[in-house]
Protein backbone atom coordinates (compact mmCIF):
# COMPACT_ATOMS: atom_id res chain seq x y z
CA UNK A 1 0.00 0.00 0.00
CA UNK A 2 1.69 3.36 -0.77
CA UNK A 3 2.36 5.99 1.33
CA UNK A 4 -0.70 8.04 2.48
CA UNK A 5 -0.60 11.68 0.97
CA UNK A 6 -0.64 14.67 3.50
CA UNK A 7 -0.45 18.36 2.72
CA UNK A 8 0.62 21.29 5.09
CA UNK A 9 -2.39 21.89 6.77
CA UNK A 10 -3.36 18.77 7.55
CA UNK A 11 -2.52 15.09 9.10
CA UNK A 12 -4.32 11.57 7.84
CA UNK A 13 -7.09 11.03 10.16
CA UNK A 14 -6.18 7.04 10.47
CA UNK A 15 -2.87 5.41 9.88
CA UNK A 16 -2.72 1.77 10.82
CA UNK A 17 -0.39 -0.16 10.24
CA UNK A 18 0.98 -3.66 10.22
CA UNK A 19 -1.67 -4.47 13.36
CA UNK A 20 -1.84 -7.79 15.00
CA UNK A 21 -4.14 -8.50 17.94
CA UNK A 22 -4.88 -12.35 19.47
CA UNK A 23 -7.07 -13.62 21.79
CA UNK A 24 -6.15 -17.13 23.84
CA UNK A 25 -3.41 -17.48 20.86
CA UNK A 26 -5.59 -16.69 17.86
CA UNK A 27 -5.03 -14.24 15.76
CA UNK A 28 -8.42 -12.20 15.19
CA UNK A 29 -6.07 -9.28 13.24
CA UNK A 30 -3.20 -10.74 10.96
CA UNK A 31 -1.47 -7.67 9.66
CA UNK A 32 -3.75 -5.44 8.76
CA UNK A 33 -2.93 -2.26 7.10
CA UNK A 34 -5.58 0.85 6.68
CA UNK A 35 -5.59 4.40 6.23
CA UNK A 36 -8.79 6.83 6.19
CA UNK A 37 -7.90 10.50 4.45
CA UNK A 38 -9.74 13.68 5.41
CA UNK A 39 -13.59 13.97 5.18
CA UNK A 40 -14.39 10.72 3.96
CA UNK A 41 -17.04 7.90 4.38
CA UNK A 42 -15.27 4.61 4.53
CA UNK A 43 -16.91 1.24 5.08
CA UNK A 44 -15.69 -1.63 7.01
CA UNK A 45 -17.11 -4.73 5.60
CA UNK A 46 -16.03 -8.35 6.36
CA UNK A 47 -18.19 -11.55 7.96
CA UNK A 48 -18.67 -11.98 11.46
CA UNK A 49 -15.84 -12.78 13.52
CA UNK A 50 -13.73 -11.03 10.81
CA UNK A 51 -12.17 -8.26 13.34
CA UNK A 52 -14.38 -5.36 12.42
CA UNK A 53 -15.37 -4.73 16.39
CA UNK A 54 -11.57 -5.48 17.43
CA UNK A 55 -10.10 -3.16 14.81
CA UNK A 56 -12.32 0.12 16.18
CA UNK A 57 -11.86 -1.04 19.45
CA UNK A 58 -8.05 -0.91 18.73
CA UNK A 59 -8.45 3.04 17.55
CA UNK A 60 -10.12 3.80 20.37
CA UNK A 61 -7.41 2.24 22.51
CA UNK A 62 -9.65 0.23 24.27
CA UNK A 63 -7.80 -3.33 22.69
CA UNK A 64 -4.00 -3.29 23.32
CA UNK A 65 -2.45 -4.36 19.61
CA UNK A 66 -0.07 -7.77 19.74
CA UNK A 67 2.38 -5.68 17.11
CA UNK A 68 1.58 -2.72 14.34
CA UNK A 69 1.91 0.88 14.89
CA UNK A 70 -1.50 3.02 15.24
CA UNK A 71 -1.47 6.79 14.06
CA UNK A 72 -4.82 9.42 14.85
CA UNK A 73 -4.45 12.67 13.47
CA UNK A 74 -0.58 12.22 13.06
CA UNK A 75 -0.48 10.86 17.11
CA UNK A 76 1.04 7.86 18.30
CA UNK A 77 -0.71 8.85 21.64
CA UNK A 78 -3.98 7.73 21.21
CA UNK A 79 -4.98 9.18 24.44
CA UNK A 80 -4.15 12.46 22.91
CA UNK A 81 -6.14 12.14 19.82
CA UNK A 82 -9.49 10.69 21.56
CA UNK A 83 -11.13 14.27 22.36
CA UNK A 84 -11.29 14.21 18.70
CA UNK A 85 -13.31 11.19 17.96
CA UNK A 86 -16.67 10.33 18.85
CA UNK A 87 -17.89 6.74 18.77
CA UNK A 88 -21.29 4.88 18.55
CA UNK A 89 -21.48 1.44 19.60
CA UNK A 90 -23.62 -1.34 17.86
CA UNK A 91 -26.24 -1.08 21.14
CA UNK A 92 -25.76 0.00 24.67
CA UNK A 93 -27.82 -2.43 27.49
CA UNK A 94 -29.47 -0.53 29.66
CA UNK A 95 -31.90 -2.35 32.56
CA UNK A 96 -35.54 -0.93 32.13
CA UNK A 97 -35.03 0.56 35.35
CA UNK A 98 -32.57 3.28 34.43
CA UNK A 99 -34.09 6.95 34.84
CA UNK A 100 -31.94 9.03 33.24
CA UNK A 101 -33.77 10.84 30.91
CA UNK A 102 -32.45 11.61 27.00
CA UNK A 103 -31.58 15.66 28.11
CA UNK A 104 -30.14 14.23 31.32
CA UNK A 105 -27.57 11.69 29.54
CA UNK A 106 -26.86 14.04 26.81
CA UNK A 107 -26.31 16.63 29.52
CA UNK A 108 -23.15 14.47 31.05
CA UNK A 109 -21.42 14.73 27.80
CA UNK A 110 -20.25 18.57 27.98
CA UNK A 111 -18.68 20.29 30.53
CA UNK A 112 -21.03 23.11 30.67
CA UNK A 113 -24.23 20.76 30.80
CA UNK A 114 -22.81 17.65 33.13
CA UNK A 115 -24.13 19.74 36.48
CA UNK A 116 -27.42 19.65 34.31
CA UNK A 117 -29.63 18.90 38.29
CA UNK A 118 -28.03 22.55 39.25
CA UNK A 119 -29.53 24.04 35.50
CA UNK A 120 -32.99 24.90 34.01
CA UNK A 121 -34.46 22.85 31.01
CA UNK A 122 -33.97 25.73 29.07
CA UNK A 123 -30.52 26.06 29.62
CA UNK A 124 -29.13 22.98 29.35
CA UNK A 125 -31.49 22.30 25.97
CA UNK A 126 -29.69 25.47 24.80
CA UNK A 127 -25.90 24.29 25.02
CA UNK A 128 -26.84 20.64 22.88
CA UNK A 129 -29.78 21.89 20.68
CA UNK A 130 -27.27 23.16 18.13
CA UNK A 131 -26.69 19.24 18.00
CA UNK A 132 -30.15 17.51 18.04
CA UNK A 133 -31.72 20.07 15.23
CA UNK A 134 -30.62 17.86 12.45
CA UNK A 135 -30.75 13.97 14.11
CA UNK A 136 -34.60 14.21 14.81
CA UNK A 137 -33.36 14.18 18.92
CA UNK A 138 -35.57 17.28 20.27
CA UNK A 139 -38.40 15.60 20.68
CA UNK A 140 -37.13 12.89 22.98
CA UNK A 141 -35.52 14.87 25.30
CA UNK A 142 -38.04 14.50 28.56
CA UNK A 143 -38.50 10.54 27.32
CA UNK A 144 -36.10 7.80 29.70
CA UNK A 145 -33.66 6.85 28.18
CA UNK A 146 -34.19 2.84 28.79
CA UNK A 147 -37.60 2.86 27.42
CA UNK A 148 -36.60 4.05 23.55
CA UNK A 149 -37.13 2.34 20.64
CA UNK A 150 -33.43 0.48 19.20
CA UNK A 151 -33.89 3.12 16.34
CA UNK A 152 -34.11 5.89 18.88
CA UNK A 153 -31.83 5.38 21.29
CA UNK A 154 -29.42 5.13 18.24
CA UNK A 155 -30.01 8.54 17.28
CA UNK A 156 -29.57 9.35 21.05
CA UNK A 157 -26.23 7.88 20.98
CA UNK A 158 -24.79 9.42 17.81
CA UNK A 159 -26.42 12.89 18.92
CA UNK A 160 -23.80 12.30 22.23
CA UNK A 161 -20.63 11.40 19.79
CA UNK A 162 -21.34 14.39 18.00
CA UNK A 163 -21.88 17.26 21.29
CA UNK A 164 -18.10 17.50 21.36
CA UNK A 165 -17.93 18.21 17.99
CA UNK A 166 -15.61 15.53 16.95
CA UNK A 167 -13.56 15.04 13.62
CA UNK A 168 -13.03 11.24 13.43
CA UNK A 169 -16.47 9.63 13.88
CA UNK A 170 -16.60 5.52 14.31
CA UNK A 171 -19.66 3.74 13.90
CA UNK A 172 -20.43 -0.09 14.74
CA UNK A 173 -22.95 -1.37 12.71
CA UNK A 174 -25.53 1.56 14.44
CA UNK A 175 -28.41 0.09 12.20
CA UNK A 176 -28.10 -3.23 14.39
CA UNK A 177 -31.28 -2.64 16.60
CA UNK A 178 -33.11 -0.81 14.29
CA UNK A 179 -36.10 -2.21 12.08
CA UNK A 180 -35.62 -2.96 8.51
CA UNK A 181 -37.82 -0.33 7.39
CA UNK A 182 -35.47 2.34 9.15
CA UNK A 183 -32.44 1.52 7.75
CA UNK A 184 -32.18 3.30 4.75
CA UNK A 185 -33.07 6.52 6.54
CA UNK A 186 -31.11 6.24 9.37
CA UNK A 187 -27.77 5.30 6.89
CA UNK A 188 -29.22 8.25 4.86
CA UNK A 189 -28.44 10.25 8.16
CA UNK A 190 -25.42 9.38 8.71
CA UNK A 191 -24.24 10.36 5.12
CA UNK A 192 -25.92 13.81 5.67
CA UNK A 193 -24.13 14.43 8.62
CA UNK A 194 -20.93 13.44 7.81
CA UNK A 195 -21.66 16.19 4.19
CA UNK A 196 -23.02 18.56 6.85
CA UNK A 197 -20.31 18.31 9.85
CA UNK A 198 -17.40 17.36 7.31
CA UNK A 199 -16.42 14.77 9.16
CA UNK A 200 -14.19 11.33 8.69
CA UNK A 201 -16.38 8.82 9.18
CA UNK A 202 -15.73 5.08 9.75
CA UNK A 203 -18.87 3.00 9.28
CA UNK A 204 -18.91 -0.89 9.95
CA UNK A 205 -21.92 -2.25 8.14
CA UNK A 206 -23.28 -5.72 6.74
CA UNK A 207 -25.47 -3.63 4.41
CA UNK A 208 -23.92 -3.79 1.56
CA UNK A 209 -26.49 -2.06 -0.55
CA UNK A 210 -26.07 0.66 1.83
CA UNK A 211 -22.27 1.10 1.55
CA UNK A 212 -22.36 0.69 -1.80
CA UNK A 213 -25.02 3.85 -2.05
CA UNK A 214 -23.05 5.52 1.00
CA UNK A 215 -19.68 5.06 1.16
CA UNK A 216 -16.45 6.79 -0.93
CA UNK A 217 -14.19 3.90 0.19
CA UNK A 218 -14.33 0.44 1.14
CA UNK A 219 -12.03 -1.87 3.20
CA UNK A 220 -13.34 -5.88 3.19
CA UNK A 221 -11.43 -7.13 6.03
CA UNK A 222 -11.37 -10.77 6.98
CA UNK A 223 -8.15 -10.67 9.67
CA UNK A 224 -6.50 -8.64 7.09
CA UNK A 225 -7.60 -6.13 4.29
CA UNK A 226 -9.01 -8.41 1.70
CA UNK A 227 -9.48 -6.12 -0.83
CA UNK A 228 -10.31 -2.59 -1.02
CA UNK A 229 -11.26 0.52 -3.40
CA UNK A 230 -14.21 2.25 -4.60
CA UNK A 231 -17.92 0.25 -3.54
CA UNK A 232 -17.96 -0.10 -7.57
CA UNK A 233 -15.14 -2.06 -7.25
CA UNK A 234 -15.42 -4.10 -4.15
CA UNK A 235 -18.89 -4.57 -4.77
CA UNK A 236 -18.61 -7.41 -6.98
CA UNK A 237 -17.93 -11.54 -6.81
CA UNK A 238 -14.81 -11.93 -7.19
CA UNK A 239 -13.60 -9.11 -4.33
CA UNK A 240 -16.24 -10.54 -1.94
CA UNK A 241 -15.16 -14.04 -2.14
CA UNK A 242 -11.87 -12.86 -1.08
CA UNK A 243 -13.54 -11.28 2.04
CA UNK A 244 -16.50 -13.83 2.67
CA UNK A 245 -14.77 -16.84 1.53
CA UNK A 246 -17.98 -18.03 0.37
CA UNK A 247 -20.18 -16.91 -3.08
CA UNK A 248 -22.24 -13.75 -2.17
CA UNK A 249 -23.88 -11.83 -4.72
CA UNK A 250 -22.68 -8.29 -5.54
CA UNK A 251 -24.75 -5.64 -5.02
CA UNK A 252 -25.98 -4.75 -8.23
CA UNK A 253 -26.74 -0.78 -8.64
CA UNK A 254 -29.52 -0.10 -11.15
CA UNK A 255 -29.80 3.79 -12.24
CA UNK A 256 -33.40 5.24 -12.00
CA UNK A 257 -34.46 7.17 -14.89
CA UNK A 258 -35.84 10.23 -14.50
Amino acid sequence: MSAPCCNAHSTVPVEVRDVRVSFDGQAVLRGVNFTVPHGQLVALIGPNGSGKTTLLRCLLGLQKISSGEIKLFGESDLKKALPRIGYVPQRLPLDRSFILSVREFLALRLHKTHNWFWQSHKKTDSLICDTLADIGVAPLLNRPLAQLSGGQLQRVLIAFSLLTKPELLLLDEPTAGVDSPGEESFYELIASIQRRHHLTVILVSHDLSMVYRHAAHVYALNGVICCEGTPEQVMNAESLKQAYGIHVAPYEHHHHVH
